[in-house]
């Protein structure tokens, strides 16, 4: 029989900030951290930047802050923050695990190291380029300044990144390949290649006003608000919590995944993919569809792809549960997406607020659920968290409230 795992610790690299007060109450406000971004080429978009990256050289050393990319350094920041959050900040990390979800890695590596290149010749090259544009570098940046030397794994499952990452490390605690693991995504996006690339894919918000550009399952959406951040859990077996006392936050008591085989980047239109993922983490979990009080949805805020989603959700039975995307707050960080909004779960349940859905203005017909426009009070107990990703890449989570029956 698996072990239950439970969450002991959270971590987050916000707009908002990185205390999880802070970040919850950018959440619950209603109101988005989006502003305008200048990308060389492409023009102004509206974008999410997270102050305090360089808050790593003061907490790991400027030479160890030095040798991480941007989105190692996130995640540095917000695994220390977990771990401290599950009460082992002072304690040796020596079998701790990590799992990790990232699509671009350290981008602006590359980015430079194409620049010098071409201006300066191929000896002038950083050798810092390779180990910090490994898509990684997230992990293997983390791991080093904290010492956590058990099982290190880095997800690229697109925008499904960090939720499967969070589901491998709830594999590897069930399994006992180790009794404590952080796990989530981390992401910094914001470099003028990737922007292009996404502008040229007609997937970015074109709206000039940043903080009304995010706005998940709205009728006038048009593409979602490219962010960076980082949002991990601490899992652990649950025998080991209750040993050392530990506070706990929920069980991760599911995960399931599938791929539409469809489209280069647009989801299935009907939902089947992502609604088949959703089937398979609840009966992980073992829970009807009854059982659900929350879900935190993926919708990024894009044309289609809200609306598959929500066929998705009714197709799996939670068509009268309330829903929510809080990428209309902290926009769309891809790989660090999952983590973020797991965060996000937990917070929702121990609070007892479900988060609303900034910007949602006037609810797209097409989308038959019962959507959070404001903060609610509820007495959730089981909460779903969605992602899915280009290639067909979808993702499931199930937390359980810590006092729910299991």
């Amino acid at each position: 029989m698996s072990r239950r795992v439970v969450v002991t610790g959270l971590g987050v690299a916000s707009p908002f900030g990185r205390a999880l007060d802070a970040f919850w109450d950018g959440l619950v406000s209603g109101r988005s951290a989006a502003e305008p971004f200048e990308a060389v080429a492409v023009g102004t978009v509206p974008a999410v930047v997270v102050d305090g990256a360089d808050d790593a050289a003061a907490r790991f050393g400027a030479r160890d802050a030095r040798r991480m990319s941007r989105a190692g350094r996130l995640a540095a920041l917000a695994v220390a923050d977990a771990l401290e959050d599950a009460g082992l900040g002072d304690t040796p990390h020596d079998g701790v695990g990590l799992s990790l979800g990232c699509v671009h890695g350290g981008a602006e590596a590359w980015f430079t190291g194409h620049d010098t290149l071409r201006e300066r010749g191929a000896d002038r090259v950083s050798p810092l380029t390779v180990p910090l544009g490994l898509t990684n570098s997230p992990a293997a940046g983390a791991a080093r300044v904290l010492g956590l030397t058990g099982p290190s794994l880095s997800v690229t499952t697109a925008c499904a990144a960090a939720t499967d990452a969070i589901g491998q490390a709830l594999a590897a605690v069930r399994a006992g390949r180790a009794d404590v693991v952080v796990a989530g995504g981390a992401e910094a996006p914001l470099s003028p290649l990737v922007i292009g690339g996404y502008a040229a894919l007609g997937a970015l918000s074109r709206r000039q006003d940043a903080a009304v550009a995010s706005r998940p399952f709205d009728a006038g959406r048009d593409g979602f608000v490219i962010a960076e951040g980082a949002g991990v859990i601490v899992l652990e077996e649950e025998g080991h919590a209750r040993a050392r006392g530990a506070r706990v936050y929920g069980e991760l008591a599911g995960y399931g995944s599938s791929c539409d085989a469809g489209h280069l980047t647009d989801p299935d239109p009907t939902g089947a993919g992502p609604a088949r993922a959703i089937a398979e983490a609840m009966a992980d979990a073992r829970i009807a569809p009854g059982d659900v009080g929350y879900v935190n949805a993926h919708a990024t805020s894009t044309p289609v792809g809200d609306v598959a989603e929500s066929r998705a959700l009714v197709a799996a039975g939670l068509g009268a549960c309330p829903v929510s995307s809080t990428k209309g707050a902290h926009g769309h960080a891809l790989g660090a997406a999952g983590g973020i909004e797991a965060v996000a779960c937990l917070l929702a349940l121990t609070r007892g607020v479900l988060p609303p859905t900034a910007n949602l203005d006037a609810p797209d017909p097409a989308v038959a659920l019962d959507l959070v426009r404001e903060a609610r009070a509820a007495d959730a107990r089981v909460a779903l968290s969605t992602s899915f990703g280009f290639g067909g890449h979808n993702a499931v989570l199930v937390f359980r409230r810590r006092d729910a029956p299991a």
